[in-house]
């Protein structure tokens, strides 16, 4: 079957895990997929009236940043680390080979010279340090100080770019200076269809901007082979503004035949709070991908993860968190239920740059690996460039052991009932906890899929008390 690949999706920063084939995953789309579904708003029209873009944003802070950096450095040579030299000096040299190169066509002065330099490239440093590919673009990163190149979503350019065709146009949500907001974006499709949204929120100074985002994909399993059928996606850039509040729902909802993508990139200016809460509980495939730059000091992002994999279903995350600002705080939090045969990766990744003095980052995962056809990776990840901060990770990974189904049967509990209480209690949480009547019928819809009689019980209880 003809597909579009995209490769290298939700890869992490650095290639830690490359050897063990985890850093990334490639994401392969049936090409007999059209563009359709449909796309629904639910916001207010001065929503839309919006006198600030994300790349206004985004210019208006890079000012402030070079103003402050211009000020810290009078009189000084800026950021004078050996790593930044190195990096700086390898471009140096580079470039004077290329002008080289470019000047004398069809001669041997390539790649050698590249490495070398020339005759007129910059003395070499004896105490500069060999710099690997990841650790000179990090450099390089961080002497510019340009938030608009360093910004990224999480599953990547290339995924950003075909939700962005799907989509057509990107919509813009901007909240006003001291104002509360609240916007729902649902985006379905259909047998054969793909649909995606893409969407910037702006949340001026002091705001507060409430995001709830529904992906919904429906089809039934094609009858040659297991190809996905429907997809629907959604790709959003967020720039919260100094002391504003954003919190971003997004609940994955889709058949066993469905392919979600939800992409997301996250800039924090000075003290902003930023909360994420992800719900995966349907679809064949779900990549989920978030990249946030903690830019200003004392901002704060707390990311909450619940999911469920069933059946054959995958489950791909990728959470990065750059904390560039001093005294940042991140906080990553995932839970899941991993059922049949199903497959979920976890990679996440926090980012203490330098400079980011007095930053704190923490990444927790629990998993229940309630049967023993289920693959798990969990993949946490801290880099740091900085002292005076602290990063921790670590996962809890249990297991429904022999002892505990024996017991449960001897209490007439099958293996098969065993593990549907483990899904139906992750579908009634997500259930209870959803944002409106359409999305606790969508769970309502899956759990009946996964568990029959599932709607009946869960609203027994308000029956009875009525």
């Amino acid at each position: 079957m003809d597909a579009l690949k995209i490769r290298h999706a939700n890869a992490m920063p650095a290639p830690t895990w490359g050897w063990l084939r985890m850093n990334d995953t490639q994401i392969e789309i049936p090409m007999s997929l059209a563009p359709g579904g449909s796309m629904e708003v639910d916001a207010e029209d001065r929503l839309f009236d919006h006198a600030m873009s994300f790349e206004g944003a985004v210019a208006e802070l890079q000012a402030r940043l070079d103003a402050a950096r211009a000020t810290a450095n009078e009189g000084s040579a800026g950021d004078d680390r050996a790593c930044v030299r190195a990096a700086l000096a390898e471009n140096a040299a580079r470039n004077v080979a290329a002008d080289g190169a470019a000047e004398m066509p069809g001669t041997a002065k390539t790649a050698e010279t590249a490495e070398s330099g020339s005759a007129n490239a910059p003395a070499a440093d004896l105490e500069l340090p060999a710099l690997s590919r990841y650790q000179k673009r990090a450099a390089l990163e961080e002497a510019a100080l340009d938030v608009a190149t360093a910004f990224e979503t999480g599953i990547g350019a290339d995924a950003r770019a075909y939700l962005n065709f799907l989509a057509r146009e990107t919509m813009v949500l901007a909240a006003a200076k001291d104002t509360q907001e609240r916007s729902t974006i649902r985006v379905e499709a259909e047998t054969g269809e793909a649909a995606a949204a893409s969407i910037d929120v702006v949340a001026a100074p002091g705001s507060t901007f409430d995001l709830v985002i529904a992906l919904d994909a429906t089809a039934a399993m094609g009858a040659e082979d297991n190809a996905t059928a429907a997809l629907a996606g959604t790709t959003l850039r967020v720039f919260a503004g100094s002391h504003a509040r954003v919190n971003v729902t997004v609940y994955a909802l889709g058949t066993p035949a469905a392919m979600l993508l939800d992409d997301e990139g996250y800039v924090l200016d000075e003290g902003a709070r930023v909360n994420v809460r992800h719900v995966v509980l349907g679809g064949e495939l779900t990549v989920t991908g978030l990249a946030a730059d903690v830019r200003g000091d004392a901002a704060r992002l707390d990311i909450d993860t619940r999911y469920l994999a069933s059946g054959s279903e995958q489950r791909d995350f990728n959470y990065v968190v750059r904390q560039r600002g001093r005294k940042t705080v991140s906080n990553m939090n995932a839970n899941g239920v991993l059922t049949g045969t199903s497959k979920k990766v976890l990679r996440g990744t926090i980012d203490l740059v330098h400079g980011c003095k007095g930053s704190e980052g923490s990444e927790q995962e629990t998993v229940l690996l309630a049967s023993e056809g289920v693959d798990n990776k969990t993949v946490p990840t801290i880099l740091c460039d900085e002292d005076d901060v602290a990063g921790n990770h670590g996962a809890t990974i249990g297991h429904v052991r022999p002892e505990q189904l024996f017991y449960l049967e001897s209490r007439g509990v099958s293996a098969k009932a065993a593990e549907a209480l483990f899904i139906r209690a992750k579908l009634e949480d997500a259930a209870l906890s959803a944002p409106d009547e359409r999305i606790r019928a969508s769970v309502l819809r899956l759990g009946e899929a996964l568990i029959p009689g599932f709607t009946d019980d869960i609203d027994a209880p308000k029956e009875d008390a009525a």
